[in-house]
């Protein structure tokens, strides 16, 4: 029996752990949230990681409010640079493996092919920087550390992108929804199911891994597939990044390559139209 820490347990990743840890019996598992564990007090996890003996821990937290780290710098910081690092300590010193999740903005965006595990990383704004200054971090204190870079995530649970959309199709009549940023919605089920597979793998390949759905895909085109799956009429414009302004700029490609955790853990990852919908199933 594998005992499984997993940090902010009501995300969206840590929430869809949770639904999945039913159907697990090889693993016994912690879920925590800050109340339960505050990952950016070093002697807490200390404290934590040492009385319970953890095989793996699973660090969902993370500060994602991209735009308001842009004023909100410190607490972005230690949510997502010391939180990591301290896990990072706990782990070591219980040897504990840890699996962190990280994120596209990494990446300015600036590519014209799939961003690999060794392409060199170049942040955009505070949010992406602390996410990759986190995921060095991690490297500086363990090397028996799976990070694993995401993007667009999306669940029945939490908010993200899914559920604005739904909401705004239903208010309104007409929507602008951005086309000129390109990448892979993520659904969070098929993200846990991945890491849980990788525990079970049990083989110690660690290192970065990227994972997002298969395929490609707009806002704009993850927008219009939204609304036609759900039988929703709104009318959907295309428009740039330009007639939306934000605090934090976004990447306008992340698509992440896949072949290095396909090909090692040996998994088949689903297209994002066929996960969309077994999520918008369960919206229903």
């Amino acid at each position: 029996m594998k005992n499984i820490l997993v940090t902010g347990s009501k995300g969206q990743l840590g929430s869809e752990l949770q639904f999945l840890s039913n159907d697990q019996n090889n693993f016994n598992f912690t879920f925590v949230d800050i109340k339960d564990l505050d990952i950016t007090n070093l002697e807490n996890v200390i404290e934590f990681f040492t009385k319970e003996k953890f095989d793996y821990c699973i660090n969902c937290a993370a500060y994602t409010a991209v735009d308001k780290a842009e004023s909100d710098q410190e607490v972005a910081y230690k949510v997502n640079v010391e939180g990591p690092r301290n896990l990072a300590i706990g782990s070591k010193i219980n040897q504990t493996i840890l699996f962190h999740i990280s994120t596209d903005f990494v990446f300015k965006g600036e590519s014209s092919t799939a961003y690999t595990e060794n392409m060199s990383t170049s942040s955009l704004g505070i949010y992406g920087e602390t996410k990759l200054k986190g995921e060095q971090a991690i490297a500086e204190e363990i090397s028996s550390f799976y990070i694993i870079r995401t993007a667009w995530l999306y669940s029945s649970f939490g908010n993200n992108f899914v559920k604005t959309m739904l909401r705004l199709g239903r208010e309104r009549n007409e929507l602008g929804v951005i086309v000129d940023q390109i990448g892979t919605p993520t659904y969070a089920r098929d993200l846990a199911k991945v890491i849980l597979a990788m525990i079970d793998f049990d083989k110690e390949n660690f290192g970065i891994y990227h994972y997002s759905n298969e395929g490609v895909a707009s806002w704009y085109d993850f927008a219009k597939t939204i609304f036609a799956i759900k039988n929703i009429e709104v009318m959907v414009n295309p428009i740039p990044t330009s007639a939306y302004p934000t605090s934090a700029k976004r990447p306008s490609f992340s698509l992440l390559d896949k072949s290095k955790i396909k090909k090692i853990f040996n998994i088949s990852i689903p297209y994002w139209q066929e996960s969309l919908l077994n999520c918008l199933r369960l919206m229903d």
